[in-house]
């Protein structure tokens, strides 16, 4: 299991540099509108540790201590006390939520329903927030990303190594801004959030999304962001177990060796419309 730490975001945010510089300073934009202006923040602590809940259960890990509450909510939001956390993981245990086990002097929560799959994400987001379990399988992917040499050269079965290689790497690439727009797309219906902030996050993700994905098949672009980009609880594949990973990373490998001549077209219509928008930029900066 993948652990989150500040390395791996680093190695994100180094990720999206280099695939799309134009999201770098917004990728990660969280404002949640009640945190800032104290109001209703009880059911905001309850809807985060919730969503850290999901992100475990998704990783395989069912029972969870307050101590691993606390390490990974300082991972995604602005610190609370240790005492916060476990009010409000009692209080969803005495909303019947969550429930206790004890083994020895430690004590686990678990969820005490399953996470339902394939629910609207707006009656989801109403109880979980969603950015851990985005967030987990973006950093996931951009480990793949990081080490795709590594991996095309131990699956790989067909093709030309150096081009299958650079394909695998535009899929892993477009994944991850696929995961960030449904990221954004749910966190537009958040209740706690500031929706226009969101929806302009969406917007720009969207667009550079289509500057670099819109002369690929529609089937490629549409197994990419509702199978790959998406989590389990919204229809995606789950990459918890080994031998789903292995098949995961193979089907991308095949994509990567399928699709390559696609890709390499769309990069050079990319890299057209950056060399057209230059020039308009700086005459547009000259006459102000």
């Amino acid at each position: 299991m993948l652990e989150i730490t500040e390395l791996n975001f680093y190695i994100l945010e180094k990720i999206i540099h280099e695939i799309a510089p134009e999201l770098i300073d917004i990728y990660n934009i969280r404002e949640d509108e009640t945190e800032e202006q104290q109001i209703k923040t009880g059911r905001l602590h309850e809807n985060r540790i919730l969503g850290i809940m999901l992100k475990f259960f998704l990783e395989g890990k069912k029972k969870v201590t307050t101590r691993d509450v606390e390490l990974e909510y300082k991972k995604f939001f602005k610190n609370i006390a240790r005492s916060t956390i476990s009010t409000y993981l009692n209080i969803l245990k005495n909303e019947t939520t969550l429930y206790k086990e004890r083994k020895g002097r430690l004590v686990y929560y678990i969820l005490h329903e399953d996470p339902p799959h394939e629910i609207s994400p707006f009656w989801f987001t109403r109880l979980f927030c969603v950015d851990p379990a985005y967030f987990y399988r973006a950093i996931y992917f951009s480990s793949l990303y990081s080490i795709a040499d590594i991996i095309v050269k131990k699956y790989m079965k067909k093709g030309i190594y150096n081009e299958v290689v650079e394909s695998f790497k535009t899929l892993i690439g477009m994944i991850i801004l696929y995961i960030l727009k449904n990221r954004s797309s749910k966190c537009v219906l958040c209740q706690f959030g500031k929706q226009e902030r969101y929806i302009g996050l969406f917007d720009s993700i969207n667009s550079a999304l289509k500057d670099r994905t819109d002369v690929l098949p529609s089937e490629l672009r549409e197994s990419l962001e509702k199978n790959y980009a998406e989590i389990p609880t919204f229809g995606g594949y789950c990459i918890s177990d080994e031998e789903k990973e292995i098949e995961i990373i193979a089907q991308l490998i095949n994509y990567a060796n399928q699709y390559k001549k696609d890709m390499e077209y769309q990069t050079l219509v990319l890299n057209r419309r950056i060399n057209t928008r230059l020039p308009e930029k700086i005459t547009e900066i000259i006459n102000r």
